[in-house]
């Protein structure tokens, strides 16, 4: 069992096609693996591309519920800028946000009824001291395959995660077809050292 008994919650959001139920279930898996209890919840929404997707994954000694309450979040990863805002109010005052540097604009904007908030990690680091921007997109492009920037914030995430680097090799090693493993492990190493 890991020293950190405490339940913690992860909140990651994003939109439909950024991977973020997969992401959620190899955190929770790698979460299992290194001794802790993880409970697991998801909100598809709407879950076709573009559509508001997010995922709670809650870990400790002994969770019982699988959804964190409002201003008890740990960790966001934000797979997509905008969503960092809307979820905002989950964090915690002194919470890790992890947001990938990445824009989809939501119907309204598109259809130009709306505008896309400028300089969103600013606003963030405004209320929050541990603000990180990944590259997730560059970096799943350097790994060799563009789909993998769901693992590349899995890789910065794991950073903040008393789970062995092993132990999330394995994880990723089983959670994907053989023939695309070695970019996702490519692509995990990037982010976990962005």
């Amino acid at each position: 069992m890991p020293k950190d008994k405490a339940t913690k919650s992860i909140l990651l959001a994003g939109v439909g096609g950024q991977g973020i139920l997969r992401a959620s279930d190899i955190i929770s898996l790698a979460l299992m693996a290194a001794g802790y209890d993880v409970k697991k919840s998801e909100v598809h929404g709407m879950a076709q591309r573009g559509g508001s997707v997010t995922s709670h994954v809650r870990y400790g000694e002994k969770v019982y519920s699988p959804l964190a309450a409002r201003g008890s979040v740990d960790i966001i990863l934000s797979f997509e800028k905008l969503e960092t805002l809307r979820y905002i109010d989950y964090l915690k005052k002194n919470a890790f946000v992890l947001i990938n540097d990445e824009a989809v604009f939501p119907p309204a904007v598109n259809m130009g009824i709306a505008s896309y908030p400028e300089n969103i990690p600013e606003i963030v680091g405004k209320v929050f001291k541990k603000v990180k921007v990944v590259e997730a997109s560059a970096l799943a492009e350097q790994a060799g395959e563009a789909r993998t920037a769901n693992t590349v914030m899995i890789g910065a995430v794991s950073n903040f995660l008393d789970v062995s680097l092993e132990v999330w090799e394995e994880v990723i090693g089983k959670s994907f077809p053989e023939r695309i493993v070695e970019f996702n492990i490519k692509a995990f190493m990037l982010g976990r050292n962005a």
